[in-house]
Order: C-alpha cells, then structure tokens, then sequence
C-alpha cells in the first residue's frame, strides 16, 4: 500500500512567539484582498497588499537581523513558507536599500526613460515635496532623508 504523504508542518522552535504576530498580518492580508476597489484606481487597489507584505517581511528581518530574537532556523522556516519576502531582505542587508519598500521601485524596466522610481530620490533632491509611488504607494523609501 503506498504511503499517504500529510501536509503537517513542522514549526520550529520559539515559532510560538512570532505566530500571533503573523497570522494578524495574515488576517490583514486576507481584509485587504478582499476589500471592495470602487472608486480607486487600478494601481490603488494593491497598495494595501504591498504595505502589508513589507510589514511582514520588515517584521521577520529585524527579529533575525537587527534583535537577534530567533534563530537562524526559524528565520529559514519563514522564508520557506513565505511569511517573508526572501528578495526584498537581501536587498535590505545592501547598503543604499535598508529601507526600500518593494522590488518594483528600483526595477528600470517598471518606469519611464529607465530610470528607478521617484520615490527613491532622497527629499532634499526632489523637485515636487509630496510624491506617491505608482506602484505601491509609498511616499518616499531612500536612504538619507
């Protein structure tokens, strides 16, 4: 008879501590998925999404990286499982990118003349005070404001 394979997750140790935290951002993903869009524009709709998941992932990279609070295991496990985003903290671990605020701002292709996004220029550099990024919203995300 051919063994049955069981999706059971094994939880590393000191998961008991950063899952509440989690399945909150979880539920606030799930609100933010499910929220009616009218009267937003198209772009507008997934700036939710965006800040949610970078709250995520912030949440996960400063308890390794900055707080030392779990364990190298754990910190794997929540990549693995995708609870953060693995691309954007090894972005963050560069200098000039410690608070970038999605992969899509510093991508040329996403943007006109090739160039990264306009919030990614420092404040004291900008022509216009009051920015928002198209793609998720964000006000302002370089280094050194």
């Amino acid at each position: 008879m051919p063994k049955v394979k069981t999706s059971r997750v094994k939880y590393p140790e000191g998961w008991e501590l950063i899952e509440p935290t989690l399945r909150e951002l979880q539920g606030k993903m799930r609100e933010a998925e499910n929220d009616p869009h009218d009267g937003k524009r198209k772009c507008e709709t997934l700036w939710p999404i965006f800040k949610i998941a970078h709250q995520k992932s912030r949440y996960v990279f400063d308890l390794y990286h900055r707080r030392k609070e779990i364990s190298k295991e754990l910190y794997e496990f929540c990549l693995d499982q995708g609870y953060a985003d693995r691309n954007l903290i090894a972005k963050w671990k560069k200098p000039g990118y410690e608070r970038l605020c999605c992969l899509r701002c510093m991508q040329p292709r996403d943007h006109n003349f090739a160039t990264t996004c306009v919030c990614r220029v420092p404040k004291q550099l900008r022509e216009e005070k009051v920015i928002e990024c198209v793609h998720c919203g964000c006000k302002g995300c370089a280094s050194g404001d």
